[in-house]
This record gives structure tokens, C-alpha cells and sequence, in this order.
């Protein structure tokens, strides 16, 4: 019979965990843009690590593409998984405002506990 220690307890919870799929929607390079980005990546890396792909839309080059998700703002990001949609707009700098507006559980990638499975 196999032991399984924490780590490997850890690594399969992980993998069971959903992958993000997230859309950036912007207009150029513009600092709003540049900042919502920023602001995007930082907190993926904080309470999704390892575990979400950002996309990012230039609306100026393919404007087409915000009829898809209704965007009528910018800079706008979409979570399309996990189900069901949800849309921010701004600079997603109030990360309180992005965590309840993506319905993400704050260290939702580091909350599973291996003793509360034995």
C-alpha cells in the first residue's frame, strides 16, 4: 500500500483545482491598459498560481471580437472558466472590488489543508 505524504496530497488537490481562463479586453497600449494588466497578472500570481491563462484583446485591432462578450467598456476582463461568466471593468487596482467581482476566494490556490482529508 502507498503512503501519500502532504506533497503529493498537495499536488494531486492542485491538479484537481479548475484552470482560470481570463479575458483582458484593451484599447492600445494605453496606461489604463498597461495598469489593469499589471494589476491582473499580480493577483493571478497571488491566488492562482500555476493555474490561469490571460488573454489579452486589442480592441483597436480586432473590435469584432467585443461583440462576443458584449464589452461596451475598456479596459474590461472576463473570466470564461470556471463557469459561469463574469465581467469586470476598470484598472482592477481595488483588488477587494476584482476578488468578489471574480468571485475568487482570497489564497483560493493555497486553501487546501491535507489534514482536513484524512
Amino acid at each position: 500500500m502507498k503512503t501519500l505524504t502532504k506533497s503529493s496530497l498537495r499536488k494531486t488537490a492542485t491538479a484537481s483545482l479548475p484552470k482560470w481562463k481570463l479575458r483582458l479586453y484593451v484599447a492600445d497600449n494605453t496606461s489604463k491598459s498597461v495598469a489593469a494588466f499589471r494589476n491582473l497578472k499580480q493577483l493571478c500570481e497571488a491566488h492562482l498560481a500555476g493555474r490561469y491563462q490571460i488573454e489579452v484583446i486589442d480592441l483597436l485591432k480586432n473590435p469584432q471580437l467585443a461583440q462576443g462578450d458584449q464589452i461596451l467598456a475598456v479596459p474590461a476582463v472576463v473570466r470564461k472558466l470556471p463557469a459561469p461568466i463574469r465581467k469586470i471593468i476598470g484598472t482592477l487596482a481595488d483588488t477587494e472590488r476584482v476578488l468578489v467581482g471574480l468571485d475568487l476566494q482570497p489564497n483560493e490556490a493555497n486553501a487546501f489543508d491535507p489534514r482536513q482529508s484524512l
